[in-house]
Parts: structure tokens; sequence; C-alpha cells
């Protein structure tokens, strides 16, 4: 796949605050990059500059090789943006909806109607082309919002935090309808706060915080950069002795101890590890309740880089 996005040194300030601080990074087509970072890092105004909608102070965005910036230009055509808060007129049947975005971008009207029913049924909502978002359910509304996005066929689609308040059933349609924009070859840049919607659909992620590019990296590559890949947690009878402690952290394999309490958290170089320290575990005598192996979570890495909890 071609190299459709390349972000190079962009900055922006406000006032004496430095809100975005050198970021670059790059996307082909047909893939997905999440950009995550916790609130106040710099994300809403990275989106702002990809789509052309903020100038920024240095740096550039091109799309295809073609810069985009504030005004018209052939490069932000080629851009569906989803906004956070829902860009839809209430009162204005579906089909309008979309027909009204076309009319934006040029579209004549009969092609307006033919494309507004081309991306209703993408996202589930054809049957529905008549009726006012007024009566259409959170996660619908959504999908609307993506659809809007959609009507001039963009070969960059931007989402901003798409499955804020929705329940599950409807986040898992947003995601299929991704997953098949993905695999006709359009690219997609991402934001969220939930680790899970980042762990499915991301080829790639860039992690900022304060402006600055933390982490650029497939989830693997970021994977590799924590010293545990696994975890052993163990729930014991009694809180652990000393020197129970010790010989667990000098185990081959072990490259942490958590305790708290009576429930121990062993931090593993490797899953395969988690079989050798619960035999050392039985061979010790200690008593237990039970055990559980777990993977690193896509979280953990976040709060390794940046340090912090996950914020709303």
């Amino acid at each position: 796949m071609e190299m459709l996005l390349e972000v190079s040194g962009l900055a922006k300030s406000y006032g004496a605050r430095r809100a975005v601080d050198g970021v670059s990074f790059r996307l082909r087509a047909g893939q997905t990059l999440d950009l995550i970072g916790p609130n106040g890092a710099g994300k809403s105004t990275t989106v702002g500059m990809l789509c052309g909608l903020l100038r920024p102070d240095a740096g550039e965005v091109r799309l295809g090789g073609v810069a985009v910036g504030p005004g018209v230009n052939a490069a932000k055509r080629r851009i569906g943006l989803v906004p956070q808060d829902l860009a839809l007129y209430e009162d204005l049947p579906a089909q309008d909806n979309l027909m009204l975005f076309g009319a934006l971008y040029g579209i004549g009207r009969s092609e307006a109607r033919v494309r507004a029913a081309r991306v209703l049924e993408q996202v589930n909502l054809l049957d529905r082309a008549r009726e006012r978002p007024a009566t259409f359910s959170g996660g619908m509304k959504r999908r609307l919002n993506i659809a809007a996005a959609l009507m001039h066929a963009p070969d960059l689609l931007i989402l901003d935090e798409p499955t804020v308040g929705v329940d599950p059933q409807s986040r898992n349609a947003i995601f299929d309808i991704l997953e098949a924009l993905k695999a006709k070859g359009c690219a997609l840049v991402y934001t969220s706060h939930y680790m899970e919607e980042v762990e499915r659909l991301a080829d790639h992620i860039v992690v900022i915080d304060g402006g600055k590019v933390l982490a650029d990296d497939t989830p693997a590559g970021l994977q590799r950069r924590l010293p545990s890949q696994a975890a052993l947690h163990v729930e014991l009878i009694d809180p652990p002795e000393a020197a129970l402690l010790a010989g667990l952290r000098a185990l081959s394999g072990v490259t942490g101890v958590h305790i708290d309490g009576a429930h121990l958290e062993i931090g593993l170089a490797h899953e395969s590890d988690a079989l050798p320290v619960m035999g050392w575990l039985d061979r010790s005598s200690c008593r237990t309740q039970g055990f559980a192996t777990a993977r690193t979570r896509l979280e953990d890495i976040f709060l390794h880089l940046t340090g912090r909890s996950l914020r709303d």
C-alpha cells in the first residue's frame, strides 16, 4: 500500500503554552493509526492540523504528496472528519442530512442521492433513511455521523472519539464499519480513550503527551518495550514472608514482584515462565488459593510511557 499520510514536525502554541511540539508520523493506505494520550496531550490540536482546520506554527501535513492546509485545497477534499461532537441536523431526515453534506463538497443532487443510499447501507441505516436523527439511539447517531464523513469517498478518515456514549453492540457495529473501510483501502486516524478499541483496530500506535511523541510503533513493537510481557497473579492464604519474596525476585524469568496483602502480582519476561514460577511456589510450601495468568495490556504500556492513569 502507498504511503498516504506524512506528518512532519507539527508544532502549535497558544500563547506561552506549547500544545504540539514536533509531532511526526506516517500512515499507509488501508491501515489504522491510533493516536492516544491523556487529556491535554495535544491530540485534538494535532487532529485539527491534520485536517487543515488549524494552521501549524511549524511543520506540515502531506496527503498523497500534496500539502494540507487552511482554505480550499485538493488534499483536504480527500479527508473525511468524524468529530467527537455530533455534526448532524436533528430534525432533518438522515438522507437529507447526507445530501446536505454532499452539497458542501459540490456533489450534484442526483449523485448525492445515490451516494447517500450507498453510505447509509454501509453504516446499516438504509431502512431509516427518511427518519430524523432526533429519533435515533446514540449508536445510530454515531453511525450517521460516520456516514456524513463518507459522502465524498475520502481516502483518509479521521475519527475523534467516535464511540463516546454508545453501548457495546453499537461499538462493535462501528468497528465492523471501520474494518470494512480499511479492507477497501481507506486509511484511518483514530483517537480513543478505550484501550480495547485501540488493541482491536490499530496497525500503528502513536502515543503523545505534553505535545510530544513518546512512542510511534506497531502494537507488537510497543509490547516489547515493557520488561514484563506477562503476569502471574497469585492469591495466597497468608501474607508472604520476606524470604519467599526474595526467592521469587531471584528466579529466572521474573521481572518484578508486587504485593497487596495476600495477593502477589509477578511480572514475567515471557508467558512460558509462568509454569516454572508456579512450580517453585508449590515447592516452597506456601499455601495458595489460586493462580491466574495475563498478557501485558496496552493500558500497561500506556501507563509505562506516560506515567499517568487514563482519564476522561
